[in-house]
Order: structure tokens, then sequence, then C-alpha cells
């Protein structure tokens, strides 16, 4: 999906070629939620000179309620016009900054602060942090009140083709709409697990991939929705398939190029000295900035032995059982895949947190442990052990014990927003340890 270029003068004239009676902003809230307010088109010159308000205090992480009055500031290279819900004119989308009532950027804004880490990316020498994801989804039926069931609407496995992939059409839709709202779509097939599918979508600079995943999602709930099922990036929403993961492929480019990129490796893989140390600090901050990539109580079912899902702090060039891997492709293409991550992260934390780790990496010259190049899945304790292979947390109780502790981590997130996730993320916890479940009941009510 290409990056454009509008002026306000652009914007006002695309509104009256294309008929636009509707301003749809958005932004996105501290768990990842796309929040949005809508506004007549007669607000368009408003919006553009950073003068519409809203009140923050109802948003997840935001401001408390004597602080509440907040501008939205407008990204015009993110306008697009939505291509349904006509009826009363076209609905554009542009996606918003938000700013304090004294005009400064609003630091617990997600987009705000992966912009501020962005920048001091650029302070380091680089130009670019690319990240190219492969979001998974499952669709299900819903119910005569448009409510989700747990009824698959097909039993595919990887790559099938029908009458076994039963959501075919839905995911051509989804397909051809990304592509008429300029998305590169690069692959879509079905995944592993019965009901569950994947669409891939060309790499782009970390903001722009952030912003593309938000949209990415609206869209799959929409078309789905037309087909009368639910579509979830829920990470594990049934019990004995795969979960759903968004593998995350990211490289760091300066003015020469692509910087994870050296022929002249001596280790023969033709990575850089930054390439090593930037997977030296996603090694070492792997299992604290977890919490931000796996967000979700939810997150933990799908991260267990057995399902394909990374278990281990490792990393490979020559399997996929790992949680890092090096892509074969050099050159301009030259990336490391990080396959642990889940996509109830919130983009712009998730992109923050592991450039973070990767950046102090390459600041402290930190060296990744050896590769592994064996299927950890059937290494036993003391195997892992002798190879130091840590496990990533199995709870997010425990993802916390290791986000709290990672000064980096609070860099990553700003003062605001780390103590505002951290805060939130306890009381989900909280939450989650008083409830009962039927697992339990099935195995202790009778036997106690």
């Amino acid at each position: 999906m290409a990056k454009q270029s509008y002026s306000k003068d652009d914007i006002r004239r695309i509104v009256k070629e294309e008929n636009v009676n509707f301003l749809r902003l958005m932004f996105t809230d501290l768990f990842g939620t796309i929040k949005n307010v809508e506004v007549p088109v007669s607000q368009l010159d408003k919006l553009l000179d950073n003068k519409l308000m809203f009140d923050g205090s109802s948003i997840d992480g935001f401001v408390r309620i004597e602080e509440s009055d907040m501008y939205l500031y407008p990204d015009l290279s993110t306008w697009l016009i939505m291509p349904w819900n006509t009826e009363h004119g076209k609905i554009a989308r542009i996606i918003c900054e938000v700013y304090t009532s004294d005009r400064k950027p609003f630091e617990g804004d997600p987009r705000n602060n992966l912009i501020r880490v962005l920048n001091d990316m650029r302070e380091a020498g680089y130009t670019s942090f690319n990240c190219g994801t492969e979001p998974e989804f499952f669709l299900f039926k819903m119910n005569e009140k448009g409510e989700p069931t747990t009824e698959l609407n097909d039993k595919g496995s990887y790559f099938d083709l029908s009458p076994m992939d039963l959501g075919e059409n839905c995911r051509r839709d989804i397909a051809l709409e990304l592509e008429r709202l300029g998305f590169n779509v690069e692959a879509s097939h079905h995944e592993v697990a019965p009901g569950q599918h994947e669409i891939d979508f060309k790499y782009a600079d970390a903001l722009s991939a952030a912003d593309h995943i938000q949209t990415f999602k609206l869209v799959v709930k929409t078309i789905a929705r037309k087909y009368n099922l639910w579509a979830t990036f829920m990470p594990k929403p049934l019990n004995g398939v795969n979960g759903s993961g968004m593998h995350v492929n990211m490289s760091l480019f300066h003015d020469q190029g692509n910087a994870f990129y050296d022929a002249n490796d001596k280790n023969g893989l033709e990575l850089s000295s930054d390439a090593y140390h930037f997977l030296g600090g996603l090694m070492k901050h792997a299992r604290s900035y977890t919490a931000v990539t796996n967000p979700t109580v939810n997150s933990y079912k799908r991260l267990v032995p057995g399902y394909e899902a990374p278990v281990y702090v490792a990393w490979s060039a020559s399997n996929r059982s790992p949680m890092i891997r090096i892509p074969s492709a050099r050159g301009l293409s030259t990336r490391l895949e990080l396959r642990s991550v889940d996509a109830s992260t919130n983009p712009y934390l998730a992109f923050a947190a592991v450039l973070e780790a990767g950046l102090d990496g390459i600041k402290n010259g930190i060296e990744p442990p050896k590769s592994v190049d064996r299927n950890i899945y059937v290494m036993d304790e003391d195997e892992r052990a002798a190879a130091g292979i840590a496990d990533l947390p199995s709870t997010l109780h425990n993802a916390l014990k290791e986000f709290q502790t990672d000064p980096t981590m609070k860099k990553a997130l700003g003062p605001h927003i780390y103590q505002s996730f951290l805060e939130a993320k306890r009381l989900e916890w909280a939450s989650y340890r008083q409830q009962v479940s039927e697992w339990e009941r099935d195995q202790y009510m009778e036997l106690y």
C-alpha cells in the first residue's frame, strides 16, 4: 500500500469530486482497539486546521475526566475513501494523532509513541524501520442474533482448496477489497486449523505498517459479516488446534541501504554487525516485550508446545521452531522474523517495543547466543538448558513480572503508556484468576 502525499487542497478537491459526505477520524487506544469519531464533511476545514476536539477521558489508557479535552490532528497521508456504506454518500477514513489541550503530542497515544521511538531511531543514524506482518484469523458462523458462535464454516487445513476451504470466497473478497484500498496483497490461503486463514500484504515503514494492520482488521471483520461470519484475531479461540499468530518481519535501513545485510559476513549468513546486535537485543529483551506483543491472558494458550507457535527464546537461519528466524532472502530483503507475536497486540506498541529492544542491542553491542539449528520441540529440558535456551513466559502474569523490571520497555512505551499498560494488565490477570472454568469443574468437582 503505497504511501500517498496529500495537501489540504487535495483533500478538499477529492471530497467534492468523490461526493464524500462523512469523515471517519480513526485513532487507537491502549489495547489496540480502533476508535473513531465520525463527523459530517461540513467539519472538514475544522479538521484540516487541527481544531476538532473530543473527550479523551472515555478512552482506555488516556486521561482522567479533569484532563479530557483533546485534539485530533489528521495525518493526511492516511486519507482513504472506504468502499462501503455509500447510501448517504461516501465515507472517508483518516488516521489521526492525539494532542493535548495545550497543543502537545499526547504521550498516551500509541501512534505518537511509535513516532517518538522512530525519531530516536533516526537520531541513531537510521532512516527506516520496515515491518511486514502475517496476521492470521478465524472465521466462525454467527447465530440469528448476529453473535459469534464456535461453529466453524469449514474443515480445511494448510493451503487446502474447495470444497474443504469454505471460507475461500470470503477470503477472496477480503483480498479484493484490500487491493481496491491500495494494499499490495502478496498471498492469501487457508491456514493449518479448520476455519483459520491468512492474508499477507507487502511490508512498509513501521508507522504505515501499524496503520495497515488496523485497516486490515477493519476490512476483514466488515467483509466477514457480509457472509454471516465472525472474524476474530483472538490468539487461541479453540482447544486442540493451532492458534493465530502475526509473524513480524523487520529490517533497518540507512542511507547505504539495508543495514542488516553484509555480503562479507565471516559467519557465512551475510548478516551485518547491526543485524547480529539487533538480534541480540531482541533475544535479551524477549521475555519482557512478550507482555506487549502477546498482551492477553489468551495469548499464552497459544504459546504452548505442540501447535507450531514458538515457546523458546532462540534463533536460527535454518529451522522454524525458534522464536526468531532468518529468512533466506538477502540484499535489500535481508530481515529478521519474530514469530511469537499475535494479532491481539497493539501494533504501534509492539513495533515500538521490538525496535527499542533491537536498538538497545546495537547501542550496547549485544551479541546473540549461538543459533539453534535443530528442532527445539524434540529437545528435553536438560538439552535446552545446556544450549542456553530460555522459555518464553507461560502466562501474562509471568510476562508482566519480566516487563516491569526492564528499563528498556519503559523507554519503549514512555512513562504514561508504560504505567497505564501495566496497571490495566494487572487488573486483567486479577480478573482472570478469580474465574472458575469448566475444565476445573470437570477435573475436581467429583474428585474432591
